[in-house]
């Protein structure tokens, strides 16, 4: 069995002698042997400890309860219960740290995109990007809702063409009217508008909004602020009613 001094201990974790020496006086590495000089002696099984315990500490946890853990039955089911939440913990903040680096690079493509660019352009493509994934998401959401109410408008249209009965049409109307009044008013209580002139971002009445000319992501509007009347881009709202 292979005997190491604090030294060797230390060099083979790729710690300091003090910290070595720091956990004999926690009482979380105890030497296993001493040599006839006194001093310290470590063995295999106290440098796998070793290893063990830099492991915990690299997860951050402190002292005390690296020793709660060492004094388990059954340490390892809990370490590998903390090596999961680490990974998951992990993951999560690569999964930001991404989020965060297309942005900058959405960014970066946009201004490279325009011969000139100020403070208010760059907040302005700030706020799209900001809000896009969720402006996605309610729109995806309003279009699986509108499928039923399409499947019966173009059901009761057949019907009345084929055999000539027009009730269908008639429930089509009852139920869609409504649905379009509910739709409309969550969707426009959910977006905004940046005014190309004045960078102003604002929410229009719905009645201006519903019937205003649009394309898929600007919208024909007059800013509150400049008064300008022209295409507004449409961005994400939040969730004020």
């Amino acid at each position: 069995m292979s005997k190491y001094s604090t030294g060797e201990l230390a060099k083979l974790c790729g710690v300091t002698v003090r910290t070595v020496q720091y956990y004999d006086t926690r009482g979380i590495l105890i030497p296993s042997d001493l040599s006839e000089g006194g001093r310290r002696l470590y063995s295999d099984e106290d440098l796998k400890r070793l290893k063990l315990i830099c492991f915990l500490r690299n997860l951050e946890l402190p002292i005390d309860s690296i020793s709660q853990i060492l004094k388990e039955e059954h340490p390892e089911k809990l370490i590998s219960l903390l090596i999961e939440q680490q990974e998951n913990a992990l993951s999560e903040e690569i999964s930001e740290k991404q989020e965060k680096l297309d942005k900058l690079r959405e960014l970066k493509k946009g201004l490279k995109s325009k011969e000139a660019f100020s403070l208010e352009s760059i907040g302005d493509m700030a706020v799209i990007m900001e809000g896009r994934k969720k402006l996605k998401k309610m729109r995806l959401m309003m279009v699986l809702t509108g499928l039923p109410v399409t499947v019966l408008q173009w059901f009761s249209i057949i019907f009345w063409i084929v055999k000539g009965i027009w009730w269908p049409f008639v429930l089509w109307v009852l139920v869609a009217a409504p649905w379009g009044i509910l739709v409309s008013r969550y969707y426009f209580h959910h977006v905004k508008y940046i005014c190309p002139e004045c960078h102003e971002v604002f929410r229009p009445t719905l009645k201006e909004a519903f019937w205003a000319n649009h394309t898929p992501t600007a919208r024909k509007l007059s800013c509150r602020a400049c008064g300008h009347k022209g295409f507004c881009v449409e961005v994400w709202g939040g969730d004020e009613t």
